[in-house]
């Protein structure tokens, strides 16, 4: 029987109907969230500031924040989360093969991760980059300010790369101190064997709350790359990747327009119609996204906006004490900019 069947379908036509297949499955993540009322976020085993789990099984990051954020859009509670630690290696796989619903954890937005493997980086969460931490006795207030210096740096990486072109650019003398392993290059920095230190600046601001003395050293103010790091979701599912975009920009568009978790129920009577409209209030936005009217303000009213978001995750409230500076809003000097919620 099975033989008759396929002898009269052309293979055209059957790898047609197949790939069709195929994409109406990929095209269903918001209703097996829903039906399964829960969302599997992968994220990043340890990863500080953005994902790590307590000896209490209780996770906490801007990653985590921003997984609770989708679920609370979706579902209306954002602890309907299973969270999925990941290696690098397995991310993509796990979000390939469905086995999470969406990949947040801490990976730089690049052409070949958005084309190669078949996933889409919905924006950017937080802007990254290679910066640089010296003691702050030595009065540095600029990597300009570093020339002659001795710089402790990873071997072989993108980040030596990047050092040594920079350096090479701006025309100033650098001794690259060197080691495979980056606990030991912290070592030598802490001991004074190098004068800065150079990596990821949020890996520099887990490294300087280790210190002796936190208030000791100081993050300098520049970048010398550029790494976005976002969520991804499948490929070919576009109203999933409609929400959890939309969720993202509801969290910038609400810190832009002084709405918070603190003031969210007394902004209903808001004589701003963005504000109106961002809650929900004689607004069906919602609808367009498979979303509730009120969809915004529960995240704000639950997971706040992305202002507080950050403070308690990344920034001044938090262990790592980063400040703003490129993560800010675009009206305070940063690139956070929200996408009209029109």
């Amino acid at each position: 029987m099975w033989f008759c069947f396929t002898q009269l379908i052309r293979l055209p036509t059957f790898v047609a109907v197949m790939f069709a297949a195929i994409g109406t499955s990929s095209a269903a993540t918001l209703d097996a969230v829903t039906s399964r009322g829960q969302l599997v976020c992968g994220v990043s085993a340890d990863l500080p500031g953005f994902a790590t789990e307590d000896r209490y099984g209780a996770w906490s990051g801007i990653d985590v924040e921003f997984c609770r954020a989708v679920a609370t859009a979706v579902l209306g509670d954002p602890s309907k989360v299973r969270f999925e630690a990941l290696t690098a290696a397995e991310g993509f796989r796990s979000l390939q093969s469905g086995m999470v619903d969406l990949l947040a954890r801490g990976t730089a937005w690049t052409l070949s991760r958005d084309t190669e493997f078949k996933v889409r980086f919905v924006d950017v969460l937080v802007y990254d980059g290679q910066g640089f931490m010296v003691p702050r006795n030595h009065g540095v207030a600029s990597i300009l300010e570093l020339s002659g210096a001795s710089i402790c740096v990873v071997s072989d990486t993108r980040a030596a790369d990047t050092a040594a072109t920079y350096f090479g650019r701006q025309r100033m003398r650098a001794q690259f101190v060197t080691s495979e392993k980056w606990q030991d290059l912290v070592a030598a920095y802490a001991s004074g064997g190098c004068t800065a230190l150079t990596g990821e600046l949020t890996m520099l601001a887990d490294v300087r709350r280790t210190l002796a003395d936190p208030t000791e050293h100081t993050l300098l103010p520049e970048l010398i790359s550029k790494e976005p790091i976002g969520p991804a979701v499948r490929i070919g599912d576009e109203r999933w990747f409609s929400i959890v975009r939309w969720v993202l920009m509801a969290l910038i568009e609400a810190e832009e327009l002084d709405v918070s978790s603190a003031n969210v129920s007394s902004k209903l009577d808001s004589p701003i119609e963005d504000v109106r409209r961002l809650l929900g209030v004689r607004s069906d936005l919602g609808v367009s996204l498979g979303l509730t009217a009120d969809w915004a303000r529960n995240v704000i009213a639950k997971v706040g906006n992305y202002g507080e978001i950050y403070d308690r995750t990344l920034g001044l409230k938090s262990p790592l004490q980063l400040p703003r500076g490129p993560n800010n809003l675009w009206t305070r000097g940063g690139l956070m900019y929200a996408v009209p919620l029109r």
